[in-house]
């Protein structure tokens, strides 16, 4: 695209105030920036702007899931059968494992790649370190090398691919880790123009979790799994160092009952815990966050006693291949948050704010569950598969995930 295009383009669309400072940028800086603008979908953030997300759960029929499989419940016969089909098809290659990590760990005090974050177990070790050590002790349990792809972020992704170079991919197979890039999507301010993060860089973020589905298709990742005859992709966060993608148990409940879709849960602590939940919307499998749930709602117990609403989704989820290609070739809708920010206003000044000044748009993982049949939902203990790393302090933080990681290691054979 040449200047002249762009002009054109922009003033179409409202937009000319993302050329302000063009004839102060360098040759190399003005080729930047037409670039960033071509790739713009225009029409796409114009709906968006017109658009802003509006909660409607309260016109929706919401009920609860009903079939949760409790791992705890269930018999030692069945869980020998389905963990034997499970480790069948994992020995067969048919399970992959995706880390998404395109977030920085600024709310830990790190600067980098939240998964370069070293947690002071024994010996210490960054999380992507942490994660690496479960896919090598899956090879030794079933003689294959579990496929890890990991979505980085335009901010990250070079960074990511150095720590992993720098450490000789901690001793894994260097053919089985693929990297691939998130999503963005511009920033707008309340009037809805597109701000610039400085002159001749446009303001992006990260289109959200939701944003994977697009990612894997556009990345050639879903192409990648059916060259390798890989069927199901297991998703999950970096942050939690007692993930468990690798599930013989659970991939064995999926083949068996024909499943395309499986979550992992646990039971909210108390009607207050700011956890999304399971249930079904209008009849689809969904995920419903706790902003959304009416505190009487989430009070509603059953006749044992337990919470209606019990099922808290901590991102695990494992999906067919088919139904992966099935969302990516969907638009998920986008969720708009209120953010602060510091970008260049018209007068060359840098505009911040105490209070929110841009609209920040995502989409949601969970988003995609629509679009499945049924799901499996498959609960387990917080302490054996969740210690998430999230605030520098207090609830969810390095300390609190170090002692749940310790105590797990030292009460189980860890693999």
């Amino acid at each position: 695209m040449n200047y002249e295009e762009a002009v054109e383009l922009l003033k179409k669309h409202n937009q000319e105030q993302l050329l302000n400072f063009y004839n102060e940028l360098n040759d190399s800086q003005k080729e930047s920036l037409l670039e960033q603008i071509s790739n713009i979908n225009f029409e796409l953030m114009q709906s968006l702007y017109e658009n802003l997300y509006v909660k409607t759960l309260e016109e929706n029929y919401i009920d609860p899931i009903e079939n949760a499989v409790i791992k705890d419940k269930m018999s030692a016969e069945d869980k020998n059968r389905y963990s034997e089909i499970g480790a069948s098809a994992i020995k067969n290659g048919e399970l992959a494992v995706c880390s998404m990590a395109g977030g920085q760990g600024t709310r830990l005090g790190h600067e980098g790649p939240k998964g370069t974050f070293v947690v002071d177990i024994e010996p210490a070790k960054a999380i992507f370190e942490i994660l690496t050590d479960k896919l090598k002790a899956a090879y030794k349990k079933y003689g294959v090398y579990i496929n890890w792809y990991i979505m980085t972020s335009e901010a990250n992704n070079d960074e990511t691919v150095k720590f992993f170079e720098d450490n000789n991919y901690f001793e894994y197979s260097k053919e089985h880790i693929k990297f691939f890039k998130q999503g963005e999507l511009p920033l707008l301010d309340f009037d809805g123009k597109i701000v610039l993060q400085e002159k001749g860089k446009i303001f992006r973020a990260a289109d959200g979790n939701g944003g994977i589905f697009e990612a894997l298709c556009r990345n050639n990742i879903i192409q990648d799994m059916q060259q390798k005859n890989i069927k199901y992709l297991c998703i999950g966060n970096v942050d939690n160092i007692l993930i468990n993608q690798v599930d013989s148990l659970l991939i064995g409940m999926m083949k068996e009952k024909n499943y395309n879709l499986a979550s992992k849960s646990v039971p909210k602590k108390s009607a207050t815990e700011r956890v999304g939940v399971f249930g079904k919307i209008n009849g689809q499998p969904a995920v419903i966050e706790y902003s959304d749930i009416d505190p009487e709602m989430a009070r509603k117990t059953k006749e044992d006693g337990t919470l209606v609403f019990s099922e808290s989704h901590f991102g695990c989820n494992i999906f067919s291949r088919e139904l992966l290609e099935k969302i990516g070739n969907k638009k998920l809708p986008y969720h708009v948050a209120r953010k602060k920010n510091m970008y260049v206003g018209a007068n060359e000044e840098m505009l911040a704010s105490i209070e929110a000044n841009t609209y920040k748009f995502e989409a949601f993982i969970f988003d995609g569950f629509m679009l499945a049949d049924d799901i499996l939902i498959f609960q387990v203990k917080r302490e054996e598969e969740f210690a998430p790393i999230k605030n520098k302090e207090g609830e969810d933080s390095p300390q609190t995930a170090k002692e749940l990681y310790m105590n797990y290691v030292s009460n189980n054979n860890h693999d």
